[in-house]
């Protein structure tokens, strides 16, 4: 793809979300949610793969259908209240066709069906593009609508998302394929704690593209795609796998990492607010989550020791890419639970 081509994707997808962060008509909430759709497919295509073409469609068709239901709630939501302001979304059945959709768009359970097949025909660098910024918008106009959105429905998602991202995540052997069960159920984390304090699901937010970005760009140093490369890792670069491994542990909520921090602050406030049920249901998610993170970890760190190769080694012939973006990335993602103070 030329630069010229990316430069305008990119623009795109940037002027999308920030079309539908910034905006209280629904009607360009749903501009801004078109734009993102169509700049992300021809990056999801772009390899000419029967692949990439079958998760360009699947991505393109579920992504139509939930911003259809999106512009079918907020037209039932302007016919019976007669404003089409985000804000004002106070009519029962708009509310649940909105759910679904923004569900459908973000990729909770039950409407998650898109996100692992699309995340393996797609490469490492457009996976992470769907599975951090494309999170964006949607969420935005969740926060817009949590005090509207029905706290049951959410709840009953949240639980379903994080139940089913750790036992569909427990077979898998693609990275990718590990890392889109991985979102889902820390979507599932989210959704249980929109309604109730939309304030620690901006932080859940902000510290999941973190870790995220973070794997993710270690997965394209090591140019890792399932977990025998990840095995195999070590000989190429120790330092960057073991940095991998701490932040798979992250990712899974094992403490004194930053993933402790979202974890620790929602499960706290369900209990404060008697959903003690829910917030076991979400614990014991955790541990299927956190079983195939540690046989990552296992694989990357533990399988084999650091040692020298008698061949040259592969970064003497392909330098690896700009590494800017994990060494930001990388701190934050493991040593920011000493501010946990500052949120309480």
């Amino acid at each position: 793809m030329s630069p010229t081509t990316t430069t305008i994707l990119v623009s795109s997808l940037a002027t999308g979300t920030i079309i539908t962060a910034s905006s209280h008509h629904w009607l360009m909430a749903w501009i801004g949610l078109e734009m993102n759709t169509l700049a992300i497919v021809p990056m999801i295509s772009k390899q000419h793969h029967p692949r990439a073409t079958e998760a360009a469609t699947k991505y393109f068709l579920t992504q139509a259908a939930a911003s259809a239901t999106l512009l079918f709630a907020s037209t039932t939501n302007a016919w019976q209240t007669g404003t089409w302001d985000i804000t004002n979304m106070t009519s029962l059945t708009a509310n649940t066709l909105l759910t679904m959709a923004l569900a459908m768009k973000l990729g909770l359970a039950p409407m998650h069906f898109w996100l692992p097949e699309v995340l393996q025909g797609s490469t490492i660098k457009t996976a992470l593009i769907i599975t951090t910024w494309q999170k964006l918008a949607p969420i935005a106009l969740i926060l817009m609508v949590s005090n509207n959105l029905s706290p049951t429905t959410l709840l009953t998602m949240a639980m379903i998302s994080a139940l089913l991202g750790g036992w569909a995540g427990l077979n898998q052997t693609q990275t990718r394929k590990i890392m889109a069960y991985s979102s889902i159920a820390h979507l599932g984390w989210m959704a249980a704690i929109t309604t109730i304090m939309p304030t620690i699901l901006t932080l859940n937010l902000i510290l999941y593209l973190l870790m995220t970005t973070s794997m993710f760009y270690t997965l394209i140093l090591l140019n890792s795609k399932n977990i025998k490369d990840v095995a195999a890792s070590a000989t190429t670069s120790p330092t960057t796998t073991t940095l991998a491994m701490l932040t798979l542990l992250s990712l899974g909520g094992l403490p004194p990492l930053t993933g402790f921090l979202p974890k620790w602050l929602i499960l706290e406030e369900l209990i404060v607010q008697n959903l003690t049920p829910t917030a076991m249901i979400l614990v014991l998610s955790a541990l299927l989550s956190l079983f195939f993170y540690l046989r990552l970890s296992y694989s990357s760190t533990i399988t084999l020791a650091p040692n020298t190769t008698t061949t040259k080694h592969k970064w003497r012939f392909k330098p690896a890419p700009s590494s800017t973006l994990l060494t930001m990335t990388l701190p934050m993602s493991l040593l920011m639970l000493p501010i946990t103070p500052t949120m309480c």
